[in-house]
């Protein structure tokens, strides 16, 4: 039996990367790691952490004008964006310490480096042009920020990985994107002052999510000042004097701003990383082709995350990585199940999302009954806020089940996780309806759905 350098090591230390090289080398492995840029991954330095903390800085703009209504007075608040954006960064590094800490804790061999595959069991480090041999070699190198490179003047605009560090807030923002990156960052910019245009190909933001849910939030945001311009794309960014810049549009419309930002997409690490040389197939968007326990084409060789294309998550890709280590450590097979994955948006209005839409549901054959209730949450009305909160349940009329849950308004990420329990549990409406309301909260509407829509078996218009 060859001897190997290590039992796994693993390309990449975001989430994924990092839970399975800290578990396998708890089993007892011998673990290495190695990571090109910081250790913690796209979560961690330049997604989900720094944009929440982000959002919230965003909220007190609103907050600050509902205090009045409850006697308040707040006129002297001002915002300071060099304080933010360098409180954020201090976090973010302060977190891929801890990650750095556990790593060493657990025993994993850390590499400070590029790491490509030569082989199906070796792999080599960039910089140093070391080689180790693995008997397993996990893949969790994540996805970049996607640039449409042949727009002119796309070089002129910044990414989402930018947006964290610029050195001055911009007066006014484009941003090409309808997915929920763009949408966030809407969210973001609008909320600190910032004269905010989102510019999307699509009919309507958020492709993907729930016809009810897309029309709320984009009726809200652009309530709210964020204006909205659909079926279109940027035909050409062009450089004025000093930091201002003319987006042209491909509706022949035309944008001065001070600043542009590419939201359109993200794709895998996999680039020049040796993978196909080595075996390992890849799909027509480049990611790693694998099964459902994570396998490549190649016996030796797994791939979790992003870099999968599969259900591109944080807490996916965790859970992606434990089941590697059940099935490949622990002698338990285990396949993660990618139904039913609960998500968020931490857009104006926030979303909560768990299971079919009602497209969805319609496609694959299922008669419906829809409920729906729209509502003002308490909170709001001594405010005089007028945003509202949608709630949503897709329910299989003939078994009665749960199909999916949406909700879009104050704290629905929050609730949709409980939500999440009991639509991957497969409960019923009646069961729903069965349990007793909490008084005064807006998530006890999801237990008060009494009767569902008009027209609930016809489609979508």
């Amino acid at each position: 039996m060859p001897q190997y350098d290590y039992d796994l090591f693993v390309i990449g230390a975001g989430s994924g990367g990092v839970r399975a090289a800290r578990l396998a080398s708890k089993s007892g492995a011998r673990v290495g790691i190695a990571e090109q840029v910081q250790i913690g991954g796209t979560c961690v330095l330049r997604g989900c952490v720094p944009k929440k903390l982000f959002v919230y800085a965003s909220e007190f703009s609103q907050n600050f004008r509902d205090a009045k209504g409850f006697g308040w007075t707040v006129d002297w608040a001002r915002f300071d964006w060099p304080t933010l954006r360098d409180t954020v960064q201090n976090e973010v590094n302060r977190l891929s310490g801890l990650y750095t800490k556990n790593l060493e804790a657990a025993g994993v061999a850390m590499h400070d480096d590029r790491a490509i595959v030569v082989d199906p069991h070796t792999v080599r480090l960039s910089r140093s042009g070391r080689d180790f041999t693995a008997e397993r070699i996990l893949i969790a190198t994540g996805g970049h920020t996607f640039r449409p490179t042949k727009t002119r003047g796309q070089e002129l605009g910044i990414t989402s990985t930018d947006a964290f560090t610029l050195k001055e807030l911009p007066s006014k923002i484009v941003i090409a994107g309808g997915g929920y990156i763009a949408v966030e960052f809407a969210t973001v910019f609008s909320g600190l002052g910032v004269d905010t245009t989102i510019v999307y190909r699509g009919e309507r933001i958020l492709r993907g999510f729930d016809h009810d849910i897309r029309a709320h939030v984009q009726a809200d945001l652009e309530r709210t000042g964020v204006k909205i311009i659909c079926g279109s794309t940027i035909d050409e960014i062009t450089a004025l004097t000093g930091d201002r810049k003319l987006v042209s549009l491909s509706n022949s419309m035309k944008i001065e701003t001070d600043q542009v930002m590419w939201a359109v997409g993200r794709e895998p690490n996999t680039a020049n990383m040796g993978l196909e040389a080595a075996g390992v197939r890849l799909t027509a968007r480049g990611a790693v082709a694998v099964d459902e326990y994570s396998r490549t084409s190649v016996p030796s060789i797994w791939a979790v995350g992003d870099v999968t294309d599969r259900v591109n998550l944080t807490p996916v890709a965790i859970r992606e990585a434990m089941a590697f280590i059940e099935t490949e450590f622990m002698a338990r097979p285990t396949a993660f199940d990618h139904a039913d994955v609960a998500s968020a948006v931490f857009s104006r209005p926030p979303v909560g999302s768990v299971g079919l839409t009602e497209e969805q549901a319609r496609e694959k054959g299922h008669k419906l009954q829809i409920f729906r209730s729209v509502f003002r949450p308490m909170k709001h009305i001594l405010a005089n806020n007028e945003q509202r909160v949608l709630m949503k349940m897709v329910v299989d009329a003939e078994s009665d089940r749960v199909l999916g849950v949406h909700i879009a308004g104050v704290d629905s990420p929050e609730q949709i996780q409980l939500a999440a329990i009991a639509v991957k549990a497969g409960l019923t409406k009646a069961q729903w309806d069965a349990t007793c309301a909490v008084h005064p909260t807006g998530a006890e509407e999801l237990v008060l759905m009494g009767e569902p829509v008009a027209h609930d078996n016809e489609a979508p218009a």
